[in-house]
Parts: C-alpha cells; sequence; structure tokens
C-alpha cells in the first residue's frame, strides 16, 4: 500500500532548485531557527576539524559556523544544486578582498547528496550542524544512523526540524479535501529522540517551542511557502493545479483562525543535541535518558 505521506525527493529536488534566488528573503523562521540554534552551540566548548552543515541551503548557516571556527574545513551538503551554486558564489564574493585569504582560511567544500546517504567517509567530522532539513527524509533512523556514522567519536551532532503542530492550520483548511494530502506528515520530539538512541547517540537533549508568523490571508502563507521551496512533495499531494473552488474553500475554512486582524500559520520547532560516544554507552536496565523541554511562545 503507498504511504500517502512519502516524500518525492525528485519534487524537493526541483522545488528548492527553483527557490534559491528568492529563499534568502522569504526565510524569515528558517533565520530565527538558526539564530537559537547558535545561541545553543554557544554553550558547548568543541573545536571540530571538519564540520557538515546538512542541508546548507544558501549557505546563511555555514558561513557563520566558519567565523565560530576559523581554522575547521566546511562541507555544504544539499540536495539542491542552485542551492550550492548560490552559497558558493556568494562565498567566494565575500572573501575575494578579506584578509582571510591572505591567512589561509580552509575553502568551503560543496557535496550535492540527500542527507539519508551521505557521501563521506566514516568517523570524519567533528559537528554536524543541520538547520530545518531532515522533515524532508523518509527514513529517520537511516538519517541519524548515516550521521552517527560520519561522526567522529566525540562528535556532536545539533539539528532543528519540525514537529506535528506544524501547519496545523493550513492543514485543518485543507482537510476538507479528504482525498489528497496538502500538509507533510511531521515527527514529534519523543519518536526523534528514541530515534536518535536507536542510532547509537548518546544521551540527546531535545526541547520544543511553537513560533508562529502572521499573515493578511492564507495565500501569503502559500506565497512564503513556495519562495522557500517548501511545496508539498507527498506521494498524496493533488497533482495539477489547486482548483478555484478548491482555493476557495481553504481561504474561507482559514478565517475561522484569524486573530487580532492577521491569520496565524503555526511551526513547531524541535531542537536537539546529542554525542557520538567515545565509547559504545551501556545504560543501566537497557534503559537511555533522553532529556526533553517544552516552551511556548
Amino acid at each position: 500500500m503507498t504511504d500517502l505521506y512519502h516524500i518525492d525527493k525528485a519534487r524537493v529536488k526541483h522545488s528548492f532548485n527553483r527557490a534559491a534566488d528568492t529563499y534568502d528573503a522569504a526565510a524569515v523562521l528558517q533565520k530565527e531557527v538558526r539564530e537559537r540554534m547558535l545561541e545553543r552551540l554557544d554553550l558547548v566548548k568543541i573545536a571540530p576539524q571538519i564540520v557538515l552543515d546538512a542541508g546548507s541551503g544558501t549557505g546563511q548557516a555555514g558561513r557563520l559556523l566558519q567565523k565560530r571556527y576559523p581554522a575547521s574545513q566546511l562541507i555544504q551538503l544539499d540536495i539542491a544544486l542552485r542551492m550550492l551554486e548560490k552559497s558558493q558564489a556568494e562565498y567566494a564574493s565575500l572573501i575575494k578582498n578579506t584578509i582571510n585569504r591572505l591567512f589561509g582560511m580552509p575553502p568551503i567544500g560543496a557535496v550535492c547528496a540527500d542527507i539519508e546517504h551521505v557521501p563521506l567517509t566514516s568517523d570524519a567530522v567533528g559537528l554536524v550542524w543541520s538547520n530545518l532539513a531532515i522533515q524532508w527524509c523518509n527514513a529517520l533512523d537511516g538519517v541519524f544512523t548515516e550521521i552517527h556514522r560520519v561522526l567522529q567519536p566525540g562528535g556532536l551532532f545539533m539539528f532543528s526540524t519540525f514537529g506535528p503542530d506544524t501547519l496545523k492550520e493550513l492543514r485543518e483548511a485543507s482537510a476538507a479535501d479528504s482525498g489528497h494530502v496538502h500538509v507533510n506528515r511531521f515527527i514529534d520530539m519523543h519518536d526523534i529522540g528514541d530515534a536518535l538512541i536507536r542510532a547509537g547517540f548518546s544521551a540527546p537533549v531535545l526541547d520544543v517551542e511553537h513560533l508562529v508568523l502572521t499573515y493578511d490571508d492564507v495565500f501569503g502563507v502559500m506565497r512564503d511557502l513556495k519562495a522557500i521551496g517548501a511545496h508539498n512533495a507527498t506521494e498524496g499531494r493533488r497533482r495539477g493545479l489547486d482548483g478555484k473552488g478548491f482555493l476557495q474553500s481553504l481561504a474561507a475554512r482559514y478565517e475561522q483562525f484569524r486573530s487580532a486582524g492577521k491569520l496565524p500559520a503555526t511551526f513547531e520547532v524541535v531542537y536537539g543535541h546529542a554525542w557520538k560516544s567515545e565509547a559504545k554507552p551501556h545504560f543501566e536496565d537497557g534503559i537511555a535518558p533522553i532529556t526533553l523541554h517544552s516552551k511556548k511562545f
């Protein structure tokens, strides 16, 4: 039986390639989450020789990570070649007349690949960073196993992804069209923690925030999602253009959420970090500790 929520990777690649030139201007949420991840990284003392930005997009996080770890080799990995090309062009422009060239700052490597199949050798990377990318994967266990494989013993995995309340308003407003999937399926924080443990990570820490963007109408929500490449990529999506009747129904049903003159779009953001142990972890009674926190804004 076909999983209607299965992610079509060709669709994902096509969507993000098309969004390369509009992504940065529309990626307000992604920027905010990136800043909050960097604040969490402030609390961690590491000096990685190699940093992997998994799902690097246009490279905004990568450039900040390279400033933080100037002696490190940065590798950007993304499924969309146009995103990598834009990042590389931006990086070349930034260093053209800077002192970094004089002191031999390591160049940024670029790898066009899917993070479900990372084409790097095992035990190669000191830090894997991934901001709002793993929700585009089909096999969470496989992703975490791959990341665990490429990390060096003692290496850190820091990530963010979306939880089940993400776009809950759009999900409910589109539910009248029960024959198609309109919003991706997102994984609960507790299940993410369990998957990290199964992959071999040590004592992961996870927390969740609910962030809300506001719009004048539902079409503003849809325009922003299109601008960042976040199209519906599920196998159960409607093929072809949505009809006028569906869009009118969607707009009318979304109105029930209007508050103070604005329509909300909720995003449940799950943050996590975990270490690859120097030795295989052993837990009493076979139970691995997972620290979970929940906050709402």
